[in-house]
């Protein structure tokens, strides 16, 4: 049913102090993007008292609808947005950009109702896909997701790989608005205001497409009314605005962007002055509260000293297995999961298994909407391409949201493929995150118990594994807590001590056997906690044996050497530290080959090993 002329008065008006109250808070902050926020403000007023079904009292309700402000910068309209409905005050409005105010001058879940931190452009689209996959597939409420985007974003190569997905999943509880305002940060737009270069492009990839008047509020309504209606695919409202709209000093003019008004108070007056009007929106959709984590007890898989067994193999059954205990576990897969061992899930659980085919940021970003909904994630791709993904994964840290990242085909040793397919800065990139754990285990066993610890860690997990098989070293009752290491090799008599992590502690054993012939005896330690490292060991193997040798299948920067080397930032003395890693590009030979010639097998090992016990002897 369309607005009357009454109704749609009422929404002119709520527009406009949507308007208002973007300007005071930008105002009051001396900071801010209020053009950015009037231009999709009669968008905002529509949505809320016409459209969104959400409790504000209890944002945690399964059966509310999610709003996504992808154009994070338009906070202000959000801010406002949220006054209307009664969730803040005046007061708080203007904290905005304010020390240790909740309202942050790109939104983040600092505040309740907000479900992932938004302002890097084109994420919010792809983790709305994750949320409407949510909502479709795992909650199966009918809950709809609202994701506002620019004009501007619509560039990024995120918001295609979500446009595309979005419509092979047939996401008919997704809406698109996109506010065409015309202008970006420093001039115009790609397509400024051409709705059809939008919906043409939109509707090329499946997608039902609406062009209207974004200050019509009628207009609007219906294409808001049409949007929920539509079934078999979703739909994005493509909406004509005006940047700055209602002040003429401001209005569609160059810039003007990311500016607080150059007279507030007159702008307030040419929009007819400050309002109070207070919206509910319509209550939540039916919903039951999932409860608990039903499932079978855990039985994770175990493995006989001594067997040959890739990490990733014994990854893919520990995951299945996860999956079997606990009904919260979903695995989200970019097209590779035979390669991963993420199949072994998909076999077992194929409801709670998603496809996302190569398409990294998508991938990422539909287990982060997933995360913020209640799941339990495992995204898994080779770790070389996970790097095209770490935005997202640093969103996700500012998102507040816990999920699970595995790369697998790690380092030099996959072999032949070459370095296109080496995941050779990864540990760097995912030890950057703040408060991320990162795990590298060398054998069957770890990795194992490590995939089902990981599930209670809070925050991103990175799980490193490896393509070739490696012994078994470790027997069935080994624990492995997050934080710890194994000293796999000790005596009284250590010259040195090698830490290592994945398939670089069994080069390091092979190597510490090599050095017992020779009379020299090495300590040994498998660091597989990269990320908290254990620094109480590594500093007592510092205080035994004098020296560190890190040997690492990644680069030097940013990996495991550097993890050891911070486990010395206390002020102690720091021993002699030797790092063995990757340098240069490889190319193409067997992995025992590719260890060799980065230096970092056994015999390279024992052969640094051998230098500085020469060099200590001659010392004086």
């Amino acid at each position: 049913m369309r607005v009357s002329t009454a109704q749609d008065e009422q929404l002119a008006e709520l527009g406009q102090q949507l308007r208002v109250d973007a300007i005071r808070a930008a105002d009051a902050a001396g900071s801010g993007h209020p053009t950015s926020s009037m231009s999709a403000a009669d968008i905002a007023a529509v949505l809320l008292a016409r459209h969104l079904h959400y409790d504000f009292d209890r944002p945690e309700h399964p059966g509310n609808d999610r709003f996504v402000l992808s154009k994070g910068h338009a906070s202000p309209l959000l801010y406002a947005l949220y006054r209307a409905a009664g969730a803040i005050d005046t007061a708080e409005l203007l904290t905005f950009r304010s020390r240790d105010s909740r309202l942050e001058g790109h939104p983040t879940p600092r505040l309740p109702w907000v479900d992932v931190a938004t302002g890097s452009l084109g994420q919010g689209l792809p983790v709305g896909v994750g949320m409407a996959l949510a909502g479709k597939h795992l909650d199966k409420v009918p809950y709809r997701v609202w994701v506002l985007s620019g004009d501007s974003e619509m560039a990024e190569g995120s918001v295609w790989e979500a446009v595309e997905h979005a419509a092979h999943e047939r996401l008919d509880n997704l809406t698109l608005i996109i506010d065409v305002n015309r202008l970006g940060q420093r001039g115009p737009t790609r397509h400024g205001r051409d709705l059809e270069a939008y919906a043409r492009r939109l509707e090329a990839f499946g997608w039902h497409t609406l062009r209207i008047d974004g200050h019509d509020t009628a207009a609007i309504d219906a294409a808001l009314t049409d949007a929920a209606a539509t079934t078999g695919r979703p739909t994005a409202v493509i909406a004509g605005t005006d940047k700055g709209h209602g002040v003429a000093a401001v209005e569609d003019k160059e810039g003007k962007h990311g500016k607080p008004l150059p007279d507030a108070e007159e702008a307030i007056r040419e929009l007819g002055g400050v309002r109070d009007a207070t919206v509910e929106a319509a209550p939540p959709h039916e919903a039951p509260r999932r409860t608990g984590r039903a499932g079978g007890g855990l039985e994770l898989p175990v493995y006989a000293e001594g067997d040959e067994v890739a990490t990733r193999d014994a990854y893919g059954e520990a995951l299945a297995a996860l999956g079997t205990a606990r009904d919260d576990v979903v695995v989200l897969d970019a097209e590779v999961g035979d390669s991963t061992r993420a199949d072994r899930f998909e076999k077992e659980h194929p409801e709670r298994y998603f496809q996302c085919y190569i398409a990294e940021q998508q991938l990422v970003a539909a287990a982060v909407g997933m995360a913020a909904r209640g799941w339990n994630p495992y995204a898994c791709t080779f770790a070389a391409f996970l790097t095209r993904a770490h935005d997202f994964v640093r969103m996700a840290a500012v998102s507040r949201v816990s999920l699970r990242l595995a790369g697998s085909h790690a380092g030099v040793s996959i072999g032949e493929d070459g370095p296109s397919q080496m995941g050779l800065e990864d540990l760097a990139m995912f030890r950057s995150v703040p408060g991320s754990t990162v795990l590298y285990p060398c054998d069957a066993q770890a990795t194992a118990r490590l995939v089902a610890a990981s599930a209670d860690v809070p925050g991103i997990v990175y799980l490193r594994t490896t393509r070739s098989a490696t012994p078994v070293i470790y027997g069935p009752g080994e624990e492995f807590p997050v934080g710890g290491a194994k000293v796999l090799r000790s005596s009284t008599r250590d010259r040195a001590c090698v830490v290592a992590a994945g398939i670089t502690v069994h080069e390091s054993l092979e190597a510490a056997r090599i050095l017992e012939r020779e009379g020299i005896s090495v300590r040994v330690v498998d660091a597989y906690s990269v990320k908290p490292v254990d620094t109480a060991t590594l500093q007592q193997a510092a205080d035994e044996t004098g020296c560190l040798i890190t040997v690492e299948d990644h680069r030097l920067e940013g990996g495991l050497g550097d993890a050891v080397a911070e486990a010395f930032a206390d002020g102690r003395p720091v021993p002699r530290l030797v790092r063995l890693g990757v340098r240069g590009v490889p190319g193409s030979a067997t992995g025992a080959e590719q260890l060799h010639a980065a230096g970092i097998d056994a015999e390279s090992v024992a052969a640094a090993v051998r230098l500085l016990v020469a060099e200590a002897m001659v010392s004086p």
